[in-house]
């Protein structure tokens, strides 16, 4: 194993019953994902995008295989264990932008650093806030922002704490195209700048393409031409 491997699973499975029928929403999928690398997980609606960026992220256990998470194995960990790991590796951008709604944009983007008992350093997120175009913002509650600036607002908070790796489900898929161009070069800024690995799906393929390599999902497996 190099030392830059971030996430390698082998072998993921997630199966569950649905009545009598035992649905295999994940089927055996290796993936390894590297420091300064964007992968992109494509596929059909149904195929396991999102089972496997859940499991990834540690939000949810497989039902077979090993997943290792920069360095520890995740997969049977204590949900007390896994709140750690997420806490201190993972950062999560979904389409929902679970915001604060009494919090300003600069306490939404602050908030994950409670929850690791560390003090918002005041120039921390300034600069969080001018890499997401936001200071001009910063006092402003949600209510007063457009979607995509709720949107940026979520990569802020997931950026603040300066993960080792960002998840983001669909990031864009509720933002006009010009909007979900500026935020996905957000995204490869972090990579580029801080050497973050990038996981993500989308239904994009020009937003996938920019992306350093993609894995492409059929009926939870990956398919042989990915």
């Amino acid at each position: 194993m190099t030392n830059n491997l971030i996430i390698s699973g082998r072998g993921l499975c997630r199966y569950y019953r649905r009545g009598s029928e035992t649905v295999k929403a994940l089927d055996g999928v290796d993936i390894d994902v590297r420091a300064g690398e964007s992968v992109c997980v494509l596929g059909p609606s149904g195929s396991g995008k999102t089972t496997l960026i859940n499991l990834l992220s540690a939000l949810d256990a497989p039902t077979a295989g090993t997943l290792t998470i920069d360095g520890r194995r995740v997969d049977g960990l204590a949900e007390r264990e896994l709140v750690n790991i997420r806490r201190g590796t993972l950062g999560y951008v979904f389409q929902q932008f679970h915001l604060i709604p009494t919090l300003t944009v600069a306490e939404n983007v602050a908030l994950p650093l409670l929850f690791l008992g560390r003090t918002a350093d005041s120039g921390e997120l300034t600069r969080v806030l001018e890499a997401v175009g936001l200071s001009e913002r910063a006092t402003h509650l949600p209510r007063e922002l457009s979607g995509g600036q709720m949107q940026r607002v979520a990569i802020g908070r997931a950026l603040i704490a300066r993960p080792r790796v960002l998840i983001a489900d669909e990031p864009t898929g509720n933002l006009d195209r010009q909007t979900g161009d500026a935020v996905f070069e957000l995204f490869l800024n972090a990579v580029r700048r801080d050497g973050v690995a990038l996981v993500l799906t989308t239904h994009n393929l020009t937003l996938a393409a920019r992306c350093d390599r993609t894995v492409t999902l059929a009926d939870g497996r990956v398919t042989p031409d990915a």
